[in-house]
């Protein structure tokens, strides 16, 4: 393989598409698609669910006010309903122009998208900024999930079932299960055995 340099104005990074969902200032529902989510470690078997969110859109400012946010997981059925959040602000009025079922959340008083496989339920323990973005470090208080999946651990989440969408300017479907951590080896050392036999 062979690179080239180029000037460092790609953000591109492989993002897992979320739908976040808020309570607005007059009690209404507010759903918007974040993409920059990831996790961190946190003391114990405990994890933090990390999200930023740049500008003055109102999902952030509606986190910043409560506090309080479901986190839905976006699959491939649930594309369309990203497109028409993304596309359309809630400055501009009600997100009414497409059909989309909503439940409250098990643990926390906020709005959750029916149709999501996987959702967590957050609120947020620390906030970072760095220029125009906000930093939330969100405690997971609940995790809701299909009851199709079974998980035994961390490391037991099948994506391929979930179906998710994968976001780094353009969507994106993932492909098949690849293996566990420890399964692959056997590929490498396949290969330094052809090549220690070619020499």
């Amino acid at each position: 393989m062979k690179r080239k340099s180029v000037k460092p104005v790609y953000s591109m990074v492989v993002q897992p598409a979320f739908i976040i969902g808020t309570v607005n200032e007059d009690g209404t529902d507010n759903f918007a698609p974040i993409t920059w989510v990831s996790v961190t470690h946190e003391e114990g078997d405990k994890y933090l669910l990390v999200i930023s969110m740049s500008g003055t859109k109102t999902t952030k400012m509606n986190v910043l006010r409560t506090g309080l946010l479901s986190v839905n997981l976006v699959n491939r059925q649930m594309l369309p309903l990203m497109d028409y959040f993304g596309t359309h602000k809630a400055k501009d009025g009600a997100k009414t122009g497409m059909k989309y079922a909503v439940s409250r959340g098990k643990i926390l008083d906020i709005p959750v998208l029916d149709d999501s496989p996987w959702v967590y339920e957050c609120k947020v323990k620390q906030t970072v900024k760095t220029g125009d973005s906000t930093t939330f470090f969100c405690n997971i208080m609940n995790i809701q999930i299909d009851e199709e999946i079974e998980c035994k651990d961390t490391f037991d989440v099948d994506l391929t079932k979930l179906n998710p969408i994968i976001y780094s300017g353009k969507y994106h479907s993932i492909g098949k299960l690849l293996g566990c951590i420890g399964d692959c080896l056997h590929e490498v050392q396949s290969v330094s055995k052809v090549k220690s036999h070619t020499k």
